[in-house]
């Protein structure tokens, strides 16, 4: 599903990356883990093409994505990938229906087909009697899910998610847990998730431990 070849990614002087390679496989989920400055956003940020290495490529299904151009990026990065974040980001003058629906707009795909796709995934994350409700008039839980439908719009191949649960309490953490288990098996979507939320890391298939701006160890759930 992804594979990356000797990652590098400097900021000035200072070597946040130092030759990185994985390998991510279909519907797997996998945790990066490390000490804050470790390198784990910028890793995120690179395998979700958000950021571009100084040096190495990334393979997403087969497509060098850095060889693309900027404009055939976007578009890929928009119908492959979903991206969710430990804040929400949801637009606070949109209600929950229309935030889950913009990224199905952006992509050019009709407005009717992208709100009933929208009203199937507030569904199975059991929010349809919150879709007209705006982000302020929603709990940190539900925000969190309404960002999960919203990555899950164009049901893309791989959800990036950057400290979901940094901004939850642990209930309600949980209950997350339990969301991206059923994501995956319902929609058959890869995670690849940045976290230091032990649990969290626990219930993935693969933990990568990021250290010094290289993978220094990597644990397996069989």
């Amino acid at each position: 599903m992804i594979s990356a070849y000797n990652i590098h990614k400097s900021y000035g002087i200072i070597k946040v990356l130092k030759g990185i390679n994985l390998h991510i496989k279909r519907k797997e989920i996998v945790s990066i883990v490390g000490a804050s400055g470790a390198g784990k956003t910028t890793l995120l940020q690179i395998l979700g093409t958000l950021l571009r290495p100084d040096e190495g490529e990334v393979f997403i299904e087969d497509v060098n994505v850095f060889k693309l151009p900027e404009k055939h990026l976007a578009i890929f990065r928009n119908k492959k990938t979903g991206f969710v974040f430990q804040y929400h980001h949801l637009l606070p003058e949109f209600t929950a229906l229309e935030n889950i629906c913009l990224p199905g707009y952006i992509s050019g795909l009709p407005q009717k087909e992208v709100e009933n796709r929208a009203k199937e995934l507030l569904k199975f994350l059991g929010m349809y009697d919150r879709a007209h409700h705006k982000p302020s008039e929603l709990s940190g839980g539900e925000n969190q899910r309404i960002a999960f439908a919203r990555a899950l719009i164009n049901n893309p191949d791989v959800i990036f998610a950057d400290e979901p649960t940094g901004n939850l309490d642990s209930t309600t953490s949980q209950e997350l847990f339990s969301l991206i288990l059923s994501l995956r098996e319902h929609y058959d979507t890869t995670f690849v998730i940045v976290t230091h939320n032990e649990a969290l890391a626990n219930i993935s298939d693969r933990i990568l431990l990021i250290s010094d701006g290289k993978i220094i160890e990597e644990k397996q759930f069989v």
